[in-house]
């Protein structure tokens, strides 16, 4: 249902139960998938997928282009998930020719003025709280929450489960199922809050501190601490996805932190 005081372009794909409010404005070459609400004065522009039952709030900005000088207008989109909510003033940036999109998973909450930045990927039942800003090309695994403020460096990666705390400044990439804090920013323990909420056992979130207490506490360099956790420690997917992550990280994975074993 489109209010007659929205602009609509008429080659855009909307489902005939989407809802356009008052003074939204869809582009072209836009889809908007069954469900969704697109709130008054949001923009939608050319290149934009939007799921299923979205909530895109007043002055949001899906879909404009890069602010990057090499954007040299390519066919790129914003990829939106079902079920995700995207609030007042959030801006969205299509992708460039490195990965020709930009993608935010579904079940995900951005809070207001949340700016996510070309070719970034964002998955699944993610939290990005009030202004967190995310650089290009920047990577974020599914259920991780950043709270207000983070400000994330281009090309980092902050894994699955890992939560960082407010105003924290994101240069280095951040492992899975942990909690990050601090200037520069630091290990401050495993994330077992998150994690028992999410049905982690109380035997996995022991066999993580295990491996991240070899790697952050007993102060060994990351190629030995690869090595003893992987001859060492017990076989699981979580240990052979912590591996796999730091061993992707080329720009390396962030530093201990002081009385990291009890997060303090």
């Amino acid at each position: 249902m489109n209010q007659p005081s929205a602009y609509v372009h008429p080659d855009a794909k909307i489902a005939d139960n989407a809802v356009i409010e008052p003074f939204a404005t869809v582009y072209k070459n836009v889809e908007i998938g069954e469900g969704t609400w697109i709130g008054p004065s949001a923009v939608i522009m050319e290149g934009a997928r939007i799921g299923k039952n979205c909530r895109i709030f007043p002055g949001a900005v899906i879909s404009a282009i890069p602010q990057d000088l090499k954007f040299d207008g390519e066919d790129t989109t914003v990829e939106i998930g079902d079920n995700t909510i995207i609030r007042e003033c959030v801006t969205i940036n299509r992708g460039t020719k490195d990965r020709y999109k930009t993608v935010i998973g579904s079940n995900t909450l951005l809070m207001a003025y949340v700016h996510v930045a070309h070719d970034c990927i964002v998955g699944n039942h993610c939290i990005l709280a009030n202004c967190v800003n995310l650089a290009g090309h920047v990577i974020i695994e599914d259920w991780a929450i950043l709270e207000g403020l983070v400000a994330v460096q281009q090309f980092m990666r902050v894994g699955t489960h890992a939560f960082i705390t407010g105003a924290s400044l994101v240069r280095k990439n951040v492992p899975p199922f942990v909690k990050a804090a601090r200037e520069p920013i630091s290990y401050a323990g495993v994330n077992t809050v998150g994690l028992k909420r999410r049905g982690f056992t109380d035997e996995a979130i022991r066999q993580i501190e295990d491996i991240y207490r070899i790697i952050y506490v007993k102060n060994n360099n990351i190629t030995k601490s690869i090595i003893t956790v992987e001859e060492e420690l017990v076989h699981s997917k979580e240990k052979m996805h912590i591996l796999k992550f730091i061993r992707e990280s080329e720009k390396g994975i962030m530093r201990g932190g002081v009385n990291a074993e009890n997060g303090s």
